[in-house]
C-alpha cells in the first residue's frame, strides 16, 4: 500500500464520523454571514448556511422527528435520529406574509427519512413579496458539535451535502 492509499483510507475512515445534512432546498449554499438578518448573520440561533433558492419544495435535511412547524409554514425545526437539531427558516421577514406563497406537506411530531418533502413554495411569488429568500440552515443544538464543515456551490434538494458534521 503506497502513501496515497494509506492517506485515502485515513480520509474515508474519518468521513464515516461525520454526518451529512442534505441541501432542504435545491439553489446556491451562501455563506450565512451574508443572510440580510442579524439574527442569523451573527449566529444567535445557529451556525450553518444558506441557500439561495431555485426550487419549489423544502424537504427534510436529514432523517429525523419534525419538531416545529410555523403556523405561516415559512420554517420548521428538525431533530435526527443522531440528535443534531436543524432549523430551517425560508426568506427573510416571510413571517410577515402569513403563510402566502407557502404549503404544507408534513406534520409536527412526524418521523420523516432524508429528502421527504415538508413545505411546498410559489418562489416566483416570494421573490417579489419577501426582503429576501436566501434560506438559513442552522444548527440550534451547536454546544452539542464537535466540528462542523460548512460546504459550498450548488446544492440539490435532498441530495447534495451542504454540511458535515461531528458530535
Amino acid at each position: 500500500m503506497g502513501l496515497f492509499d494509506k492517506l485515502k483510507q485515513l480520509v474515508s475512515d474519518d468521513d464515516q464520523n461525520y454526518i451529512e445534512i442534505l441541501a432542504p432546498i435545491s439553489g446556491e449554499i451562501v455563506k450565512i454571514e451574508d443572510v440580510p438578518d442579524v439574527v442569523f448573520a451573527e449566529k444567535i440561533v445557529g451556525d450553518g448556511v444558506a441557500i439561495k433558492p431555485t426550487g419549489n419544495k423544502i424537504v427534510a435535511p436529514l432523517s429525523g422527528k419534525i419538531g416545529k412547524i410555523f403556523e405561516t409554514n415559512h420554517a420548521f425545526a428538525i431533530e435526527s435520529d443522531d440528535g443534531i437539531e436543524l432549523f430551517v427558516h425560508f426568506g427573510i421577514d416571510t413571517v410577515e406574509l402569513k403563510g402566502e406563497g407557502f404549503k404544507r406537506i408534513a406534520e409536527e411530531g412526524q418521523q420523516v427519512k432524508a429528502g421527504e418533502p415538508i413545505i411546498e413554495f410559489d418562489l416566483a411569488f416570494l421573490e417579489g413579496k419577501a426582503k429576501s429568500v436566501l434560506t438559513p440552515v442552522v444548527i440550534s443544538n451547536m454546544d452539542s458539535i464537535h466540528e462542523l464543515i460548512k460546504l459550498s456551490g450548488a446544492a440539490e434538494e435532498g441530495k447534495t451535502a451542504i454540511m458535515k458534521v461531528k458530535k
